[in-house]
């Protein structure tokens, strides 16, 4: 079981780095496509900006998840400190682990079911019923951005949980 959590939570980041990396190139070039067409053609298109913002969100919760997997996130006050005990860091990984949890059970609680219960009232379920003006797509593809990146945190969670070893795989592949 405890490799079965790993290789997915390894499997889950190889595939998201490629993900968030095409959201970047196409936030990119849809950047490029307007300020060519605004500045030598005097005439952009009005689909550019909701690309660019939409992957721009995509990018950025992807490169939450990206970030969380090999603990590159800010850590606060880590210099300043000596290296604790094992037994502080034991607990400190299970504060850590109680605060991750706290914030992104709710969230992904809250993208299926509603305040008052029941899938129809999710924000899932809201935004399905919302298309974007210059896309004409469904928002929901957008919105699904937010429990796909906060499921994976959970699952980078468990594995980090059953001794998944990335930020010396992360350190190694900079050298």
């Amino acid at each position: 079981m405890r490799h079965l959590i790993i290789s997915t939570s390894d499997g889950l980041h190889f595939v998201m780095r490629r993900v968030a990396v095409f959201a970047v190139c196409v936030m990119f070039l849809t950047v490029v496509v307007q300020i060519i067409a605004r500045y030598v053609f005097s005439s952009p298109p009005v689909w550019t900006e909701d690309v660019a913002r939409y992957a721009m969100v995509w990018t950025g919760l992807l490169g939450a998840t990206l970030s969380f997997k090999t603990q590159s996130d800010a850590v606060l006050m880590q210099s300043v400190f000596p290296p604790a005990p094992h037994v502080l860091a034991v607990f400190a990984k299970a504060v850590q682990g109680a605060a991750v949890l706290t914030f992104v059970l709710p969230v992904i609680y809250f993208c299926f079911i509603g305040l008052r219960g029941g899938f129809a009232k999710g924000y899932l379920a809201r935004q399905s019923g919302l298309t974007a003006d210059t896309l004409g797509i469904p928002m929901v593809w957008i919105s699904v951005a937010v429990p796909v990146s906060m499921i994976i945190i959970v699952i980078h969670l468990f594995a980090r949980w059953a001794g998944d070893d990335a930020i010396e795989e992360a350190g190694a592949q900079l050298d």
